[in-house]
């Protein structure tokens, strides 16, 4: 037990029996002072009291013992708890300085590591505005993209409208014809040929199967011509265009059997272009006539329903062109004149060539005869010059001493004399070759 707790219950037992004793002193001494009872009596009585005193003393004494034992137990139970505490305060306060301590690593890697993320931060940033823009723009694109399907929508509507216009105005056969003859046109156009120079249109042309009139002869090199006619067989190959390719059953027997049509249809232009003979009309023209379909797609869609077909047109001495096939005949024939053309410029340029260097050397003669003709010219002048010195002047002297005002001048001789012709070209053996 710690000496202080144990004094201080002590005092406490003393003061709380003596108290009760002086107590008791005084009433006994009361009592017997108003009793007026005998000494010894008081003293027999005293030392009753003093006995139960005593007894009461022991009695506290071990009431105060085992609270003091209860006490001594709660205080080791409250210095444990203490110790306890201590300890637990110790350790808190060992925890929170490594907790404070793990906080200001923590911040100063989250520093460390804001630092490091500070580039990525800008960059996030920018691409944060870049995905913005990318958005507006994707907004506006958006809309834009709108408008444009908007206006596809209506061009295809107006197409399929114009297509539609087209395809009943196709089926007329003076539209066909038409458009065939613009067709043919246009194609010879961009091959460069000049009508009425190169070609000539609606030509009428004899011959043993009888007059024909093709849609254009095209004329070639060396006076050479060819026929071309427009043939358009539109009506089975435009049904069939409505039918899909892939159409099966009675759809696609009926596609078929109009590409058969169309087949037969041409066959039937080539057997017409053949039985015309325009070749045989025409001044050195080659043995056929070219048939010119105005459409890719017609020629094509002919030769997948049937392969023999172009062998058929051959046999008939029909050839069979479409626009991008005719458009390379006739880039050919382009290209033949501008070779013919310079070919004769190039043969006309030598001929006025060699004409004129036979020119030069004949001028040749004349300049030599001019050159001898000067010659003979210094050479009388100087004879005239020595002898007007010789003869002349020594006379004249002799009349000058008679009038001294006058004074004859004087006349000098030509040193200089035609230059020598020196050139292969201007010389006698030169211009005999030249001649020759």
């Amino acid at each position: 037990m710690d000496p202080i707790i144990a004094l201080l219950l002590g005092l406490v037992v003393g003061l709380a029996i003596g108290t009760v004793v002086g107590a008791l002193v005084v009433r006994s001494r009361s009592a017997g002072t108003a009793n007026g009872a005998d000494p010894a009596v008081l003293q027999a009585q005293h030392q009753a009291a003093l006995a139960e005193l005593r007894a009461q003393e022991l009695a506290a004494q071990a009431a105060l013992g085992s609270e003091l034992a209860s006490v001594q137990a709660t205080a080791d139970a409250l210095r444990e708890q203490v110790v306890s505490l201590q300890t637990q305060q110790r350790e808190l306060a060992e925890r929170q300085r490594a907790e404070q301590q793990a906080q200001a690593e923590r911040e100063r890697a989250e520093s460390k590591v804001l630092q490091l993320l500070t580039p990525v931060q800008e960059t996030l940033r920018t691409m944060q505005h870049k995905v913005t823009e990318l958005e507006t723009q994707r907004e506006r694109q958006h809309g834009e993209l709108s408008q444009q399907l908007k206006s596809a929508t209506e061009s295809e509507e107006r197409l399929r409208s114009t297509a539609e216009a087209l395809a009943s105005a196709l089926k007329s056969n003076s539209t066909r014809g038409v458009w065939g003859e613009t067709q043919l046109r246009n194609v010879v156009q961009a091959a460069g040929l000049i009508e009425r120079v190169d070609f000539d249109v609606q030509s009428q042309v004899s011959s043993d199967a009888g007059v024909g009139r093709p849609d254009m002869v095209v004329h070639l090199p060396g006076g050479k011509n060819i026929a071309v006619d427009a043939k358009v067989p539109f009506n089975a190959y435009l049904e069939a265009s409505q039918i899909p390719v892939t159409a099966t059953g009675d759809e696609g027997a009926k596609r078929e059997a109009l590409l058969g049509q169309h087949v037969k249809a041409m066959r039937s232009h080539i057997d017409a272009l053949a039985s015309k003979a325009y070749y045989a009309g025409l001044d050195a023209s080659p043995e056929l006539v070219i048939a010119f379909i105005p459409s890719e797609s017609l020629v094509s869609s002919a030769m997948e329903a049937d392969p023999a077909i172009m062998d058929y047109a051959f046999g008939k001495r029909v050839a069979l062109a479409s626009p991008v096939t005719l458009w390379s005949v006739l880039k050919t024939v382009a290209f033949s004149w501008q070779q013919n053309v310079l070919t004769e410029d190039a043969k006309l340029l030598f001929d006025l060539s060699r004409e004129l260097y036979g020119r030069l050397s004949r001028l040749s003669d004349h300049i030599e005869k001019l050159g001898r003709s000067i010659e003979r010219s210094v050479k009388d002048y100087n004879a005239f010059v020595g002898s007007m010195e010789r003869q002349v002047l020594p006379s004249a002297r002799k009349l000058s001493a008679l009038d001294e005002s006058r004074v004859l001048g004087t006349l000098t001789g030509i040193e200089e004399a035609p230059r020598e012709l020196t050139a292969f070209e201007l010389t006698a053996v030169g211009a005999a070759d030249a001649a020759d």
